[in-house]
């Protein structure tokens, strides 16, 4: 097996996110699943749009936000992601390179299915309500896969959400065997519940097959993935199947069961939450910024909960601190 080129190599959604504050009301009045993802066209992209106030678009998507955090903390990055040769390609694509991120991913010509957008509605208590057109995303084929790409990560990473369309789904089936192959191992976060409601029977069948090294799941959705609505039942179920189980529990923290050996980190405190887009991208872009450097579990999930907690301080689901310097202050 020959030494990796990149800590980690992510496939997901390219996805630029239009943020807005919103009060109570509206979301009920747009009848929107409140603190959920939802999936929306074209049509409903642009209804909600109209219905949002003064917004902010930043660049997101699930499995490129880790990206953003884990590069900010020092980890070599490359992203596959599908985009269009349009204004939000342009920004997604300038804001990936900014970061440090490779992403070379060719995009779709201008005329062809729009970049993706995610419109996030956040309330005053800080919960977002995202409605995503994924737009380019789901056009991503197996064959703008770049297999020796993919084969130079130490760790490949995989965006549940991606898993809906079925090219991109391919995509993602091809890279796992190119991984798998060249020794590598792949990381996997299930992202909503109902893509585990969609595609559970896939998922559940990576975990026996034993594909999934790293398994990121919410308390939400290791309930959904495993029938078990009591989370201890639920990490039971799961955690001899998979290498590295890390279960995010919002405000009581998140546990990792690794080797038989259960370990937790407590949510580190913060004066206000302002926003939780991005919340578990950026745990598990601190959490792998440990273990792509083989530090001790615990330790690895301090730096996810760290990461965790200043994203959800501010607006938008990537880091605004000096994250290797957040990171030397709270670990001494």
């Amino acid at each position: 097996m020959t030494e990796p080129r990149y800590d980690v190599i992510a496939i997901g959604n390219a996805v630029v996110d239009v943020i807005a504050s919103c009060e109570d009301e509206l979301i009920e009045e747009l009848g929107l699943n409140r603190g959920g993802m939802t999936l929306i066209d074209a049509e409903g992209a642009t209804t909600l749009y109209a219905a949002m106030g003064q917004a902010r678009e930043i660049s997101g998507g699930s499995a490129a936000n880790t990206l953003a955090g884990a590069s900010m903390l020092g980890l070599q990055c490359a992203f596959v992601g599908q985009v269009c040769d349009d204004q939000l390609g342009e920004v997604f694509t300038h804001d990936m390179r900014a970061t440090g991120i490779d992403f070379d991913t060719p995009p779709l010509p201008k005329g062809s299915a729009p970049t993706g957008r995610c419109l996030i509605f956040v309330t005053p208590d800080g919960e977002r309500t995202m409605n995503t057109f994924l737009g380019a995303g789901q056009s991503l084929p197996a064959e703008a896969l770049d297999e020796e790409l993919i084969a130079s990560g130490a760790i490949l990473y995989l965006e549940g959400y991606l898993w809906d369309p079925e090219e991109p789904r391919k995509a993602m089936r091809r890279a796992i065997d190119v991984a798998k192959k060249a020794g590598r191992k792949v990381a996997f976060t299930a992202s909503e519940s109902f893509v585990i409601d969609r595609h559970g029977d896939d998922f559940r069948s990576m975990i026996e097959d034993g594909v999934i090294d790293i398994l990121f799941v919410n308390e939400s959705e290791l309930a959904t993935l495993t029938g078990e609505p009591d989370f201890d039942t639920g990490l039971a179920a799961v955690a001899g199947k998979v290498p590295v189980l890390v279960a995010t529990r919002s405000a009581k923290g998140a546990v990792c069961v690794t080797g038989g050996t259960r370990y937790e980190v407590a949510a580190e405190p913060i004066d206000k939450v302002v926003d939780t887009t991005g919340a578990g991208d950026q745990f598990a872009a601190g959490f792998l910024s440990g273990h792509a450097r083989g530090e001790p579990i615990d330790v690895c999930l301090k730096r996810g909960a760290i990461a965790a907690a200043e994203v959800i301080a501010h607006y938008g689901p990537r880091p605004e601190a000096d994250m290797k310097a957040l990171m030397a202050e709270k670990l001494g």
